[in-house]
């Protein structure tokens, strides 16, 4: 015993875990369970890394100024407004220390990305959950459990683990119907591989508003996972905030220089863009064809469920495992039945059509 303990929320976190990378006693595997670019990252970034190799003795630049600068011509916005982190999670979990607390609630979808129930318990917050409709978020049920305590809202779109997103007009009428005081968060990590016409990734709105932050990774489409590299585009006021409460270095050199490096290769970029346009829908057709259901992804991956006179989700990732295939398990998210599935390079998706029309027949 002791009388030394954390503040009320953080004993009730559990963990974050990640997807599995290796299986004991295989060498070599195909690993689809945390979705990673399917093509790695861009040359130019890997390059830009490898020449910082000689001044790894010097701090970064705090405010990551290149980098945002990178960004914001890239994308056409305000670069005052960017907040770059450790991964998008880190600022995430900023905008609960700036903005929730004690007595505070922080709302998300039924089936979003398990960082929101920490980054709110980890605060001392009360996590509340809106139920979805059809694996997509809903905003009504979002709005009909946002009240005067709600001081975060945290939206995936598109949506980790279900691939689901809402369109430009209806995260509009969400954020129009939340509490004045309440910061919407849309979480964009994937996109960049989303093509429907009527999706916005979020930087319009948040500068039409001053409750608005959008976040975005580096660690799907341009391949930087290992560098832990994220970016939130905010309203002035609330950069300023999240200014204050970062750590002053928290974004490596060698992060800043890959990252500014991948958003310069266009090329790159829409090289893994089109494989992921073609090979996305491949997988899907081709498990659709074996009789499992899968979810409609705008992203980079598939969600399927498996019947259960097969076994379920269990069996068939039993089965990819012995075949060397690492998928992502969906019980933390509540959705048992399921499989993650990346899409991965062209071999990858054809090994796991492979593998799971052996386990279907």
């Amino acid at each position: 015993m002791t009388a030394v303990e954390p503040r009320p929320g953080v004993l009730e976190i559990e963990p974050y875990v990640g997807g599995d990378s290796a299986i004991s006693g295989a060498a070599r595997v195909v690993s689809l369970a945390s979705n990673e670019s399917a093509l790695g990252p861009s040359p130019a970034a890997i390059a830009a890394y490898t020449d910082l190799r000689d001044a790894l003795d010097r701090y970064p630049d705090g405010p990551s100024t290149g980098l945002r600068q990178a960004l914001a011509a890239a994308h056409g916005i305000d670069a005052a407004r960017i907040v770059c982190g450790a991964g998008s999670d880190e600022l995430l979990a900023l905008l609960a220390r700036a903005y929730a607390g004690p007595g505070d609630d922080v709302l998300y979808s039924q089936y979003g990305f398990l960082v929101y129930r920490l980054a709110a318990l980890a605060v001392g917050a009360r996590p509340v959950i809106a139920p979805e409709t059809a694996l997509t978020a809903d905003v009504d049920s979002l709005l009909a459990r946002a009240g005067p305590a709600t001081r975060i809202v945290y939206l995936a779109n598109p949506n980790n683990p279900t691939g689901t997103y809402l369109s430009a007009t209806e995260v509009a009428r969400l954020r129009a119907g939340l509490p004045a005081r309440a910061v919407l968060v849309v979480d964009s990590a994937y996109a960049e591989y989303v093509g429907a016409n009527d999706y916005s990734a979020g930087a319009a709105l948040v500068e039409a508003h001053d409750n608005v932050v959008m976040t975005r990774t580096f660690s799907k489409i341009f391949g930087l996972a290992a560098l832990r590299l994220g970016w939130a585009y905010c309203p002035p006021a609330i950069a300023d905030a999240l200014n204050r409460i970062r750590p002053p270095f928290n974004v490596t050199a060698p992060a800043q220089v890959a990252g500014t490096a991948a958003v310069a290769d266009t090329a790159h970029l829409a090289a893994t863009r089109a494989h992921n346009d073609r090979w996305m829908p491949w997988l899907t057709e081709r498990l659709d064809a074996l009789g499992i259901e899968v979810a409609p992804s705008v992203a980079n991956f598939v969600l399927a469920r498996f019947p259960a006179a097969k076994g379920g989700a269990p069996a068939a990732d039993a089965h990819l495992r012995g075949d060397r295939i690492i998928v992502r398990r969906m019980e933390g998210y509540g959705l048992p039945e399921w499989l993650r599935i990346t899409v991965g390079p062209q071999a990858a998706c054809g090994a796991v059509a492979e593998s799971l029309a052996r386990f279907m027949a």
